[in-house]
C-alpha cells in the first residue's frame, strides 16, 4: 500500500528524492525508526535511505548523535532545538544529503507537554554553503500508535516543501 490513512504518499515520496538525488538519514526518538520503514517499504528505497538513527533515551541522543548535553538540559526533549540537532549529528555521522528528525510524546508521560507533541528538524546539505535548516511542531491527536505513525508520515510528507525551501 503506497498511502497510510493520513494519505501521505509514499511512493511520491521515494520518486521526489530519486528525482532530486536526495540519500536521506533519519534520527527518530518519538517515531522509533516509522520514518526510515515507511522508506523502507516502498520499492527503490536503497536508492534514497542510507540509515537511521533510533534514539529513545537521551544518552543515546548525546553518544549517537552528539547532541550536546547543554541542548538536552535547557530545553524538553520533545522541543525543536533537540530535533535539530538530533538531525545536525544524523547528518554528521552519514553521507545522506537531507536529515529528518522527530522527537516528541505519544501520550502524557511528560507533564509538561501535551500528548501527540511532535518536534521535527528537516536539514539539507547541498555542498556548497552552509546546511539549510528547517524546523516545526504540531500536536496530533489519537491513540499511541496512531500518533507515531501520523507522526512518521508527516515527517516524509513535508521532505519536498522543505527541500523546495531550502533551494530558495
Amino acid at each position: 500500500m503506497s498511502k497510510s490513512s493520513s494519505s501521505v504518499d509514499h511512493r511520491a515520496i521515494i520518486q521526489y528524492l530519486k528525482a532530486h538525488a536526495l540519500v536521506v538519514v533519519t534520527a527518530e526518538s518519538c517515531t522509533a525508526g516509522l520514518i526510515a520503514s515507511r522508506l523502507a517499504a516502498m520499492p527503490g528505497a536503497g536508492e534514497v535511505l542510507e540509515c537511521a538513527f533510533v534514539v529513545y533515551d537521551p544518552k543515546a541522543k548525546r553518544r549517537c548523535l552528539g547532541v550536546p548535553a547543554e541542548v538536552l538540559e535547557r530545553n524538553n526533549l520533545t522541543s525543536e532545538p533537540v530535533a535539530l540537532e538530533m538531525a545536525r549529528g544524523a547528518l554528521r555521522h552519514s553521507d545522506a544529503l537531507a536529515a529528518v528528525a522527530n522527537t516528541g510524546v505519544a501520550d502524557d508521560a511528560d507533564p509538561d507537554v501535551a500528548p501527540g507533541t511532535q518536534c521535527y528538524a528537516w536539514v539539507f546539505r547541498d555542498g556548497g554553503g552552509a546546511p539549510r535548516e528547517f524546523t516545526e511542531t504540531r500536536v496530533f491527536e489519537g491513540g499511541r500508535n496512531q500518533i507515531r505513525e501520523a507522526s512518521a508520515d508527516y515527517a516524509l510528507g513535508r521532505i519536498a516543501h522543505y527541500h523546495r525551501a531550502s533551494r530558495k
